[in-house]
């Protein structure tokens, strides 16, 4: 039976949970008995027909959305047709980008409207999340929609039941829940190598003006350039300010600040990981230390999060960080801590610590151990921790591409993703709540299985 790159996959990491189940691991799991690079197997055994083609289209091609998109035509078989922006710009430099042939439009629902498109990737502002999602899969298109999936904790729903009603594939953006990095993660996690789960925490460190929402602002951004009235047309009505616009992320208007760009991630690989629907109690501190350039949101940032006890994971507590003001590392991780070891987990690598004890009945060894002073020796003995490093094998291209080709697969397969509309929500809404707590300067309570707020 001829496998499929799917089937492969699966093969694949079912060899690294084989390994890792015996009593010596090896530090380099992730590179198979036979190394295969993604890519080139696809393109060596996938044989994709006319049939099988998926035009696509972008709606907003700013810098992550182009990003997408970009992931989106390595996969094999996936045809860009279509690009809408609000800045001509950004549709200038799509066709010089991806050919002169394509459409391009400032009217996203000239796009919904052709009937060549079968799926968009949606990179526009927050804001216009749910609106675009709602619109597309409504007109029969899958949707790849950029993380938060909403804007405001009020517009999930909505997307959930469009996604039932339509039996569209829709699929959120958070690459990394798609790793090999997250997928081994979740394996060790549940095989209980680093025991009981009690803590976890994530970090994100950020400098350099460009990761710090610094965009640059084209020298002839206008009315005249830019379809500034669509942009503000669902939310507060003001003149043009290019800053708005090229720098969204640090106004509440049309962004969601730290927490809708940098926790959900982290929210996200820790439920896939844990299998959690999220915590049940949220609080938020922090402020702007440094970056006042007219933004609304902090540059500093801290989150505390409670999640319960269910039958999935014990209970747990978790804190995430994130810092714009960082001139030393730029460190970003997430870390599982349980009561036998941790987990450093990223996209393309895990790092395993683990307590190692020892205990002896020699008669021997422990008169050894009273004369050295040890008034106690048959109690067990710490040792120093094993690390055992798990890296992806050379090639490997990434979460964002198994993440994009996981969401083709599953529409021509009519398949389900992982990222949902629900599990998407589920990433959000914590993000969202941690937002309201820092600016309420209270704690925001959750109900994270039936999604609904509750009174603390």
């Amino acid at each position: 039976m001829k496998e499929t790159p799917g089937s492969s996959r699966r093969s694949f990491v079912r060899k690294l949970t084989s390994v890792a189940a015996a009593a010596t691991i090896a530090p380099h799991l992730f590179a198979a008995e036979k190394q295969v690079k993604p890519f080139e197997y696809l393109k060596r055994n996938s044989a994709i027909s006319a049939n099988d083609q998926i035009n696509i289209a972008l709606i907003g091609a700013g810098g992550q959305g182009s990003e997408d998109t970009n992931v989106a035509i390595q996969i094999p078989g996936v045809k860009l047709v279509a690009v809408c922006d609000l800045y001509d710009g950004r549709l200038n430099e799509a066709k010089k980008r991806w050919g002169a042939d394509i459409f391009t439009t400032k009217i996203y629902k000239e796009i919904l409207n052709r009937k060549d498109i079968d799926a968009v990737i949606i990179g526009t502002p927050d804001h216009w999340h749910q609106t675009i999602s709602i619109d597309a899969m409504k007109a029969g298109k899958h949707v790849y929609c950029e993380k938060p999936m909403v804007h405001s904790i009020t517009e999930g729903p909505a997307v959930i039941k469009a996604q039932h009603e339509t039996g569209k594939i829709f699929q959120v953006g958070s690459q990394g829940v798609s790793s090999l990095g997250n997928e081994k993660a979740k394996e060790l996690l549940k095989s209980g190598a680093i025991g009981q789960l009690n803590y976890a925490e994530g970090f994100w460190a950020r400098r350099l003006p460009l990761e710090v929402w610094q965009y640059p602002i084209p020298a002839d951004a206008s009315p005249q350039t830019v379809d500034w009235e669509t942009y503000v047309s669902n939310t507060h009505k003001r003149p043009f300010d290019e800053k708005r616009f090229f720098r969204w992320r640090n106004y509440t208007d049309y962004g969601t600040g730290m927490c809708g760009d940098l926790f959900v991630h982290l929210f996200s690989s820790l439920h896939f990981i844990t299998g959690s629907y999220g915590p049940e109690k949220i609080y938020a501190s922090g402020g702007l230390r440094f970056w006042n350039d007219g933004r609304e949101v902090p540059d500093v940032l801290l989150g505390t999060f409670d999640y319960g006890q269910n039958a999935v994971h014990p209970a747990f507590n978790l804190s995430l960080r994130c810092n714009f003001v960082d001139g030393t590392s730029g460190t970003t991780y997430l870390r599982l801590v349980g009561s036998e070891g941790a987990m450093d987990v990223t996209w393309d690598k895990v790092v395993l610590k683990r307590n190692k004890v020892l205990t002896s009945e020699d008669p021997f060894y422990l008169e050894k151990l009273r004369q050295s002073g040890d008034r106690n020796p048959e109690r067990k003995k710490m040792l120093p921790p094993e690390e055992i490093t798990f890296d992806a094998e050379k090639g490997y291209l990434g979460g964002p591409y198994d993440h994009m080709n996981n969401f083709f697969t599953a529409i021509r397969n009519n398949g389900k993703v992982t990222e949902d509309a629900t599990f998407g929500y589920r990433a959000a809404a914590p993000a969202l709540l941690c937002n309201d707590s820092y600016f309420k300067n209270t704690p925001v309570f959750w109900d994270p299985e039936k999604m609904l707020l509750k009174k603390g």
